[in-house]
C-alpha cells in the first residue's frame, strides 16, 4: 500500500477481491449489491469516458450528491484519471455550490437527484470553465449535449479503450493532488483543502497499525462522502476488501444499522448520544426493580470490560455476574446498534465519557479521536489496545502534537495538507515555523493521551474575566435526550446562557404523556411544565461544572437551527456569529 495512489491501492484490491460484495445499497425494500469486480468494471468505464470527454490530469471535477454507491464510483473514476476529486455538500445552497463550482474551477460536474441538479444546470451557461454535468438520476434533461445520465456514461466507457486508463494508473505518483475538500466555513468563506495521496496513505498506515479490518467487515457508509472523515475511512474500506453499505438519507441509521449489522463502522458522536439518550429515557419510564437491573448489569460490564480490555483477569465471579448481566440486559443494548462490534470510531466533536463508558459497558468500544480535514483526518485516536476514556488518544504515527504557549495544539507529519486552494495568504497563515495551527485547544495527560478543550475562537471571557469553554458546557447539558441543539452564550456577558433546540420528536411524546397541551411547538417551548423540565436538566446535568460555567437562564427555539436559516454549516456544526445576530432579541432578553 505505501507509495502508491488511492486508486492504484483500490485498482489491486478489486484484482484480490473481485468476487465478494463491495457495496449495497436499498431502494425501498430491496438491497442492491455490486461486487468488487463489478465495480471496478464501472469504475474503468467512468475513467475511460471522462478521458474520452477530455479530461486530463489535475482537471478538477466535482461531486454534487447525497451518499450512494454512484459517489465513489465517481470518486474512483476520477482519481483513475489523474484528475482531482472535488466534494460538494449534498445540502449545499444553489449560492453556495455556485461558489464552490467557480472557486475550484471544475471543469465537470456529478449531481444526485432532480434538487441539486435544479440548483446547478444554470451554471453550464455562466461558468465558462464547467463543461458538462452527469447525473446520477435518470431525469428531463432538455436534450443538452453537456448533460448526460450516469447510464449513459457508464455505456459511452464501456465501448471505449482501457489502454489510457492503464496508462494513467500507472503514471500516478502518491505526491499528485488527490482532492480538494472544501472547509464548512463557521466563519468566513469556505477555504478549499488540497490533500494529496500521501496525505490519504498515511491515514491508511494509521489503521492498519492499530485496527483489525478483513473483507469479512461490514461497515455503514451514513455519514456525508462530501466529509474528509467517511471519504477517507472508504477508500479504506475497499482497500481491505470489505463491505460498504450506503445510507442516503443519514436519519434512517439508527433503523437500519440494526439491519445492515455493521463489524466496524465510523461516525460522529450525535449517533452514540442518541442512542445513549433514547436508552435512558425509556429507563426514566421503566418500573424500580428493571431500572436497579438494567444499572447494576451496565456497572458491571465496565468493570468487566475495563480488566478484560486491560489484559487484567476477570476473576470467576465478576466472570459469571457478567455473564448473567450480558444475558438480561447487555445483549439488547448490542442489538440496538446491529450487535457486536470491532470497534465504533468518533470523530468530529467531543464524546462525552458517560456515554463511552455506557458503550463499553455493552461491550461496544467507541475508539474517540481527534482530527481535521486540513489533517486527512486523523492526529490522534484512541485504539481497541490502547484506549483512555475522556481523552482523543494518542498522537498517529510519524504525527507529531505540541501544545503553544496560548494552549492551541499544533502539529506536523505526513497527513498534514499542502495549502488552501487559490488561498496563498490563508495557507501561510496557517503554520507557524512549519507546525499547522489546528484552532483547538487541548492538553496532554501524564500518559500522553490527548484531551480537547475547545475551539480558540470559540472561548468566552465573561465580563467578570472568567474563560469559558462552550464546547465543554454544551457537552456536559446536551447529554439529556431532548436536547437537540444548545448555543452558549456569554462572552463580554455576566453571566452564561443558552439558546436550546429541544427533540421535539421526544418533547411531544413527552408532553402527551404528561397532558401537557399544544397547538404548535411555539406553544410548546413556552408551557410552564416544559420550562421547568429543563430547568431541572439543566441543574442536573451541571454538577461537574463550575458555578460560573453554569448557565443561569435559557430559551427554548420554537425552529431548530439549520442550514438553510443561516445557523449550521453543511456539517452541522453552529455558526456562532449567525446565531447571535440571528437572535440577538432573544439574547438581551436574557440579560434584561
Amino acid at each position: 500500500m505505501k507509495g502508491q495512489t488511492v486508486q492504484q491501492t483500490i485498482h489491486e484490491s478489486v484484482k484480490r477481491h473481485k468476487d465478494r460484495v463491495a457495496m449495497r445499497s436499498k431502494e425501498g425494500e430491496q438491497w442492491h449489491e455490486v461486487t468488487y469486480g463489478e465495480m471496478g468494471k464501472r469504475i474503468d468505464s467512468i475513467a475511460t469516458a471522462l478521458i474520452e470527454m477530455g479530461v486530463g490530469a489535475g482537471d478538477k471535477i466535482g461531486i454534487f450528491s447525497q451518499n450512494r454507491p454512484e459517489w465513489s464510483l465517481a470518486d474512483l473514476g476520477i482519481l483513475s484519471t489523474n484528475a482531482v476529486s472535488v466534494p460538494i455538500y449534498a445540502t449545499n445552497t444553489a449560492p453556495q455550490a455556485a461558489y464552490l463550482v467557480k472557486d475550484a474551477e471544475l471543469k465537470g460536474l456529478f449531481v444526485g437527484d432532480l434538487e441539486q441538479f435544479e440548483k446547478v444546470k444554470g451554471l453550464l451557461d455562466s461558468v465558462e470553465r464547467l463543461e458538462w454535468i452527469v447525473t446520477f438520476d435518470d431525469m428531463a434533461t432538455g436534450q443538452n449535449p453537456k448533460i448526460l445520465s450516469f447510464g449513459e456514461l457508464l455505456e459511452r466507457g464501456a465501448k471505449g479503450d482501457l489502454a489510457e486508463v492503464a496508462k494513467r494508473l500507472a503514471s500516478g505518483n502518491p505526491e499528485d493532488l488527490a482532492t480538494i475538500i472544501y472547509t464548512s466555513g463557521t466563519t468566513g468563506e469556505p477555504k478549499g483543502v488540497m490533500l494529496n495521496h500521501v496525505n490519504l496513505e498515511h491515514q491508511f498506515r494509521t489503521v492498519d497499525e492499530s485496527f483489525d479490518v478483513t473483507p469479512d467487515d461490514r461497515s455503514l457508509c451514513f455519514l456525508p462522502l462530501s466529509h474528509v472523515y467517511e471519504r477517507t475511512w472508504t477508500y479504506y474500506v475497499y482497500s481491505k476488501g470489505a463491505q460498504n453499505n450506503y445510507i442516503q438519507d443519514p436519519k434512517k441509521v439508527v433503523e437500519l444499522i440494526k439491519e445492515v449489522r455493521p463489524t466496524v463502522m465510523v461516525s460522529v458522536p450525535r449517533l452514540y448520544e442518541k442512542v445513549h439518550g433514547m436508552v435512558f429515557t425509556k429507563l426514566e419510564q421503566a418500573k424500580p426493580l428493571k431500572k436497579a437491573l438494567f444499572l447494576w448489569a451496565l456497572e458491571t460490564g465496565k468493570t468487566y470490560e475495563y480488566k478484560v480490555r486491560r489484559g487484567q483477569p476477570a476473576g470467576l465471579m465478576l466472570s459469571l455476574k457478567h455473564r448473567i448481566a450480558d444475558k438480561l440486559v447487555l445483549t439488547k443494548i448490542r442489538d440496538a446498534v446491529g450487535g457486536p462490534k470491532k470497534f465504533f470510531s468518533a470523530g468530529g466533536a467531543p464524546l462525552a465519557k458517560e456515554v463511552e463508558e455506557f458503550f463499553l459497558g455493552a461491550g461496544l468500544l467507541v475508539c474517540q479521536g481527534f482530527g481535521l480535514t486540513e489533517t486527512s483526518p486523523i492526529l490522534t485516536c484512541n485504539t481497541p489496545k490502547d484506549f483512555r476514556l475522556g481523552t482523543v488518544g494518542k498522537p498517529a504515527p510519524d504525527v507529531h502534537v505540541r501544545i503553544a504557549a496560548d494552549g492551541e495544539i499544533q502539529v506536523k507529519g505526513p497527513n498534514v495538507f499542502s495549502g488552501y486552494y487559490r488561498k496563498p495568504e490563508a495557507s501561510i497563515e496557517a503554520f507557524t515555523g512549519g507546525w499547522f495551527r489546528t484552532g483547538d485547544v487541548g492538553e496532554f495527560d501524564s500518559d500522553g493521551y490527548l484531551r480537547i478543550t475547545d475551539r480558540i475562537k470559540n472561548l468566552i471571557i465573561t465580563s467578570g474575566g472568567k474563560n469559558l469553554a462552550p464546547q465543554r458546557i454544551e457537552g456536559e447539558i446536551g447529554r439529556d435526550f431532548f436536547i437537540e441543539q444548545m448555543a452558549i452564550i456569554g462572552d463580554k456577558r455576566p453571566y452564561v446562557t443558552a439558546l436550546i433546540g429541544p427533540n421535539f420528536d421526544a418533547l411531544e411524546d413527552w408532553a402527551n404523556r404528561e397532558g401537557v397541551s399544544f397547538k404548535s411547538r411555539e406553544d410548546l417551548v413556552k408551557n410552564p411544565k416544559v420550562i421547568e423540565r429543563y430547568s431541572r436538566v439543566m441543574k442536573e446535568n451541571s454538577t461537574d461544572l463550575a458555578s460560573y460555567e453554569q448557565v443561569k437562564k435559557f430559551t427554548l427555539l420554537a425552529e431548530p437551527f439549520s442550514q438553510e436559516g443561516g445557523e449550521l454549516t453543511p456539517t452541522m456544526k453552529v455558526k456562532r456569529r449567525s446565531v447571535h445576530e440571528k437572535y440577538a432579541a432573544e439574547i438581551e432578553a436574557m440579560y434584561s
